[in-house]
């Protein structure tokens, strides 16, 4: 019977191939043909995980079953396969290897698999000191060591099983024990591949380094040649550049995937003058209120410090544009308001009842009504003289004297 087609092939198997052709290639090395055929079975085993929607970059390792675990490793497989293909133009091979490095890291960030310090060099991209570069390179040689032991000591411990299943009769009845030993296999099968994706992230970051030096050599030797020859200049450059443009957007479309995304406008008045052209979306612009964060009660408080936790507070966003303030903020400013306004109109009110008020309003109109007042107050003046003269003091309570 003829071979079965790629086409034909379930996933498992592709991978299988793939994996298989990865440690042969790895080992012992084989001819090119061979590493373009597991080149092409990787392909398409990545394109088939894509279409099934196996993993979500809104989960983590926990979330993932033992049987999808292994898919992970593919871009890895591809990436160290991609490195040993043999071609002229050396340059594409590594910028190809490289962009599947990364994208098996990125990918690893977002699972937790990647360790804190591997991190915090990633994100710092800059040449950091020789004695931090040096401790680094100790610290993921000893994972790998410290992988590899728990690898092979799996690997002894199911190969001991298996002999003291052989051995023992096919008709005894199985007691007890022997069903907690068989409810093992799946945690040992997911500690043995997560164990493996540890390993291979270890070697992926001490390959990457690798074909990044030896990216730069063959640069430096390629811009060399490049001054040497006149008339070739233009085109090669030209050809450099639509290259170097082709490899960016990709990279560009690979981190897209697993990018931060922006920071939506949570202020209503510079989102007003966004949208009526005053302000632009690049500028900087200080809120005077904390924006409105929906999520995780336990992670809307805390610190966000890796990318999941990130996403997970941006679940469920508001769609609508969010208010500057609560309904107790506008209740205090509301009642600031008024607390003003009646300290404002006590203070008018102190004005108009002093003396001083009352005396220059006085002034202003006695000037004109001196005269035909003084008449009319000589004569009530007169009046009450009179009065008190045919009225002495206590004449009306003579009855209430005991000697009246």
């Amino acid at each position: 019977m003829g071979e079965v087609s790629r086409e034909e092939l379930p996933l498992p198997s592709l991978l299988e191939r793939g994996r298989k052709i990865h440690q042969i290639a790895t080992e012992s090395g084989c001819d090119p043909d061979a590493v373009r055929k597991g080149c092409e079975v990787l392909e398409k085993c990545e394109d088939m995980v894509g279409k099934l929607g196996l993993f979500s970059s809104n989960e983590t390792k926990d979330d993932i079953s033992n049987a999808n675990l292994k898919y992970i490793l593919v871009p890895y497989f591809l990436g160290e396969l991609i490195e040993k293909i043999a071609q002229d133009d050396r340059l594409q091979i590594l910028k190809a290897s490289q962009a599947k490095l990364k994208e098996f890291i990125s990918f690893c960030e977002i699972m937790e698999l990647v360790p804190e310090e591997e991190l915090e060099a990633v994100v710092q991209a800059k040449p950091t000191a020789f004695a931090d570069q040096r401790a680094r390179k100790i610290a993921r040689f000893k994972r790998q060591r410290a992988a590899e032991s728990k690898l092979q000591e799996i690997k002894e411990r199911k190969e001991r099983r298996g002999r003291s299943t052989r051995a023992a009769a096919p008709s005894a009845p199985v007691e007890a024990g022997e069903e907690d030993v068989l409810d093992d296999d799946g945690e040992e099968e997911r500690e043995a591949w997560l164990t493996t994706i540890s390993l291979a992230v270890c070697k992926a970051l001490d390959l990457l380094e690798m074909l990044k030096k030896e990216e730069d050599m063959l640069s430096a030797v390629k811009e060399r040649q490049l001054k040497g020859g006149e008339e070739e200049f233009s085109e090669v450059v030209l050809d450099e550049r639509s290259k170097k443009a082709e490899s960016w957007h990709r990279d560009a479309a690979i981190r897209a995937q697993y990018a931060k995304p922006a920071q939506p406008i949570t202020c209503a008045t510079f989102a007003q003058d966004v949208l009526e052209g005053r302000a632009k979306v690049s500028q900087a612009h200080e809120h005077k209120h904390q924006p409105m964060i929906f999520g995780p009660a336990s992670l809307v408080g805390g610190g966000l410090t890796s990318e999941r936790e990130r996403m997970a507070v941006q679940v469920f966003q508001p769609m609508h544009r969010l208010p500057t303030m609560s309904i107790e903020e506008a209740g205090l400013k509301e009642m600031e308001m008024m607390n003003k306004w009646q300290e404002r109109n006590v203070k008018l009110m102190e004005e108009a009842n002093s003396a001083w008020y009352k005396d220059n309003r006085k002034l202003g109109t006695s000037e004109n009504d001196d005269e035909d007042d003084d008449d009319d107050t000589v004569q009530k003046a007169r009046a009450f003289d009179d009065w008190k003269d045919d009225n002495p003091r206590g004449a009306g309570n003579k009855k209430l004297t005991p000697c009246g």
